[in-house]
C-alpha cells in the first residue's frame, strides 16, 4: 500500500532510481497494480479494459491499438477481444488484469496475492505466465503471497516479514537453506527443530546431544546452547540404527498417504515432533504406526538457529 502510494509512509524513504517517491501520489508514480479481486471494469470489454490506462494518458489512438494489440497477443487472449468479465474464466480475468497493469510500461508492477482466487491447476499456470511475463519484460515484480511454495517458485528474491518487521531478504535458495532465524526457518517449509544440549566446539565442527544421544555437527558454533534445524528432505528412515551419521530413535505417530508420497509423524521419547515425506514406493510395506524407527541426517546438514 505504501509503495502503491495508498498509505503515507511514517518513517524512511521510497526512491526509485535514485528519485524520492516518498511524497509523491499514486496517480504520478505509474506503477502498475494488480488487486487480489482482479478489480475489471464489468462494462468494458477485454480490449476496453487493456485501452483503459493508455487512454487516462492520453496516448494516441493508433498506439493504443497497437499496444493492446501487443499486450492480447503477449498474454493469449486472442479470440476473446470482445468479451466483457462475465464471459470469462478466472484465470482468463487474471490475464487481462496483467495485461492492463503492463500496457504503458510501468517501472514497477505490484501484484496484490493475484491467485488466490484460482485453484491449483490454474495458479500453476498462472505463475508460469508471471515468471515468463517477468523474464521477457524485465520490469520489477513485487508480488505479495502467503503461499511459501509461489514465492520460492516466482522471485529473484525473497522478503519476509512477522508482524510488519523485514526479518530476512535473500534469494530463495539462500532464504530456504540459511535462514535467519527460528521465525524465517519455520515459516518457509517444513522443518524439524531439535533443541541440542551440550554444545561444545571440536575439530572441524561442534559436538552436542539430543535427548542423550550423540551427534556431531560439521559447523562451528560460537554459544553453548544452540536450536538445530533440519528439513525433512535432509533425513533419512532407518529401521535399525546407522553408525555413519547423526541418528535419533523416534515413535511413528502417523502416515498420511498422498500418492506418489506419504508424510510420516515421528515424536521422540522426549515428545518432540519430528516430520519426513518419502516416495511411497520407497517404504516398507510393513510400516505402521507404534512402529519404532530411525531417523538420520549427514553432518553437515542442518542449520543453527
Amino acid at each position: 500500500m505504501i509503495l502503491a502510494g495508498f498509505e503515507a509512509a511514517t518513517r524512511g524513504r521510497l526512491t526509485l532510481d535514485g528519485r524520492d517517491m516518498t511524497q509523491t501520489p499514486a496517480e504520478a508514480r505509474a506503477f502498475g497494480m494488480v488487486f487480489q479481486g482482479y478489480a475489471l471494469f464489468p462494462h468494458m470489454t477485454v480490449e476496453e479494459n487493456i485501452a483503459f490506462p493508455l487512454k487516462v494518458q492520453r496516448r494516441s489512438a493508433g498506439e493504443i491499438r497497437r499496444r493492446v494489440a501487443e499486450m492480447v497477443e503477449m498474454v493469449g487472449l486472442g479470440g476473446h477481444c470482445h468479451k466483457r468479465p462475465a464471459g470469462l474464466s478466472g484465470g482468463q480475468q487474471q490475464r487481462v488484469a496483467l495485461a492492463r497493469a503492463l500496457a504503458y510500461d510501468p517501472p514497477v508492477l505490484l501484484l496484490d496475492e493475484p491467485f488466490s482466487a484460482l485453484d491449483k491447476n490454474l495458479r500453476g499456470q498462472m505463475q508460469d505466465e508471471v515468471r515468463r511475463l517477468h523474464r521477457d519484460l524485465g520490469t520489477t515484480f513485487v508480488f505479495v503471497t502467503h503461499d511459501q511454495s509461489e514465492a520460492l517458485a516466482l522471485s529473484s528474491r525473497v522478503a519476509i516479514f512477522d508482524h510488519g518487521r523485514l526479518q530476512q531478504i535473500a534469494p530463495p535458495r539462500e532464504i530456504y537453506e540459511r535462514p535467519a532465524n527460528r521465525f524465517v526457518a519455520e515459516f518457509l517449509g517444513s522443518i524439524n527443530i531439535l533443541p541440542l544440549e551440550g554444545v561444545r566446539p571440536d575439530v572441524p565442527g561442534a559436538r552436542a546431544s539430543f535427548e542423550g544421544r550423540p551427534l556431531v555437527l560439521a559447523a562451528a558454533l560460537g554459544t553453548p546452547t544452540a536450536t538445530l534445524a533440519l528439513r525433512p528432505e535432509c533425513m533419512s528412515l532407518f529401521r535399525f540404527a546407522p553408525t555413519d551419521c547423526n541418528a535419533i530413535p523416534a515413535t511413528l505417530i502417523d502416515q498420511t498417504y498422498l500418492g506418489a508420497e506419504t508424510h510420516l509423524a515421528f515424536r521422540t521419547a522426549g515428545g518432540v515432533p519430528l516430520s519426513l515425506s518419502r516416495p511411497t514406493a520407497s517404504l516398507p510395506p510393513d510400516l505402521a504406526p507404534g512402529a519404532q524407527c530411525w531417523l538420520g541426517w549427514e553432518t553437515d546438514q542442518g542449520i543453527f538457529l
